[in-house]
This record gives structure tokens, C-alpha cells and sequence, in this order.
């Protein structure tokens, strides 16, 4: 079986491609650098990492992560569409500049339909493949100081809904993944900020989410588990998308 994970260099991508590869899973690995972690991977589990370097906002990139699919494997079981980004800066919806704005989606909206678009002959050609979009509770719940990322996962929800009408009559099924608050390297300057509003509520389960937790959620995905709810959402969030009272 082979699978692709975009931004698998750390965080969430790199335990994703872990749990791939404890199910025996070839994994191609793209980011923009190979980091530490995933020499790791590569030591751990000998030839069934790939590593690509691969900026998925770039046309040319993308081409050559499809052309590389496609010459050494032909086909393809499991595309994670996971490299996304932050803001560079928080501003204000009032103050981001359309480049703050190109920057952002051009990476986590216009690359991930560009990459699943570049990939697709290879999951048709599997007879039966599955493609997992790693979202974001921010799909849904506006930030007022980071309003292209808010746009920019909720325009991810629409992608799987759409590639997943449009590859249903090829076997090839499309899950939304949809983090809460999960403890990375993109949280960790807002990391007390977090803390503390889950320990006043925010999420039933009160704690962090981890990496692992998302991992788990595309495993059972990569088994088939999902295979009948195509375009739909799986919210690996503690409960934050529980209305209480």
C-alpha cells in the first residue's frame, strides 16, 4: 500500500505518516525541508519512507510529486492532504494585505486542490483509494485576527465535498479530518491562551489535543472504516463542537 502525506516533516504530518507506516504503508513525505524527525522515520523503518521536497504551492512541485507517484509506484491507496500553514503575522481582517492573503491560501487552499487534482489518476487507477483533508475547527469558528486561515480550512470543507462527488463513481472516497486545538508547534505561542480556556470550558475534554489524536482518526480512515461516508467530517476537536449550555 502507498500513501502520500503532504507537510509530514512534523506535527501532525509526521505522526500521520507514522501510524502509515506501523500498518506497513510505503509513505511518500513531502515538505519544503526533510527535518530531523523524519531521518528518524527513514532509520526506523528502512526503505518505506519516500521524502520529497515539495512546496504544494508551487505548479512545478506538484507536478514532480505526481510524476514521482506515478514512476515508482503507478498507483496510489491513501493521499493525506496535511501541509497547511499559519499566518505569518495575526492581523486584523482589517489590516491583512492581499499578499498576507495570497500567501496563505496559496499554500493551505489553492496547493491541497492542486495537489488531490495532480494525484487523482493515480487514486483511480488503485480501483479503490481513499484521500483525507486534514481541516481544522477554524473551518467553522471565525478569528477575527487570522481571518485567511479561517477561509482558507473552510474552503478545504468544500474541496472534500466536491472531489468527493466527483470521484464517488471511481471507488475513491474523500474524509474531512477536522483538528481542534492540538498541541504543535503552530500553537505553542498561544499555548497558555489555549490552556486556559479549556480549563474554563471550551472543550468538554479538557486537555490538549495531540498529534497522535489526528493520526489515529486517518488510520481508521486508511482502513476502510469510512469507506460509506464519503464527504463527510470526522471533528477530532475534545467535544468543542458540542454546543452546551
Amino acid at each position: 500500500m502507498v500513501a502520500v502525506v503532504t507537510g509530514g516533516s512534523r506535527g501532525i504530518g509526521k505522526a500521520i505518516a507514522e501510524e502509515l507506516l506501523k500498518k506497513d504503508y510505503d509513505v511518500i513525505i513531502t515538505s519544503r525541508k526533510k527535518s530531523d524527525e523524519v531521518r528518524e522515520l527513514e532509520n526506523t523503518y528502512i526503505n518505506k519512507v519516500h521524502f520529497l521536497p515539495c512546496d504544494i504551492s508551487v505548479d512545478e512541485d506538484r507536478k514532480n510529486l505526481a510524476s514521482f507517484v506515478g514512476e515508482k509506484f503507478k498507483k496510489l491507496d491513501l493521499l493525506v492532504n496535511n501541509a497547511g500553514c499559519a499566518p505569518r503575522e495575526r492581523k486584523d481582517i482589517l489590516e491583512i494585505t492581499p499578499d498576507d492573503f495570497d500567501y496563505l491560501t496559496d499554500i493551505n487552499l489553492k496547493g491541497t486542490f492542486f495537489v488531490t487534482q495532480a494525484l487523482t489518476p493515480y487514486l483511480i487507477a488503485n480501483g479503490k483509494s481513499r484521500i483525507v483533508n486534514i481541516s481544522s475547527m477554524s473551518a467553522y469558528t471565525a478569528s477575527v485576527n487570522r481571518g485567511e486561515y479561517c477561509i482558507s480550512k473552510a474552503g478545504i470543507s468544500m474541496t472534500t465535498k466536491l472531489f468527493a462527488a466527483r470521484l464517488a463513481e471511481y471507488g475513491v472516497s474523500v474524509i474531512e479530518v477536522r483538528p481542534g486545538i492540538i498541541e504543535t508547534d503552530m500553537t505553542s505561542k498561544v499555548k497558555e491562551k489555549y490552556e486556559k480556556l479549556i480549563s474554563e470550558g471550551i472543550t468538554p475534554i479538557k486537555r490538549m489535543g495531540q498529534p497522535s489524536d489526528v493520526a489515529k482518526c486517518v488510520s481508521a480512515v486508511a482502513d476502510g472504516n469510512f469507506d460509506f461516508c464519503t464527504g463527510t467530517v470526522i471533528d477530532c476537536d475534545g467535544g468543542f463542537s458540542v454546543r452546551c449550555l
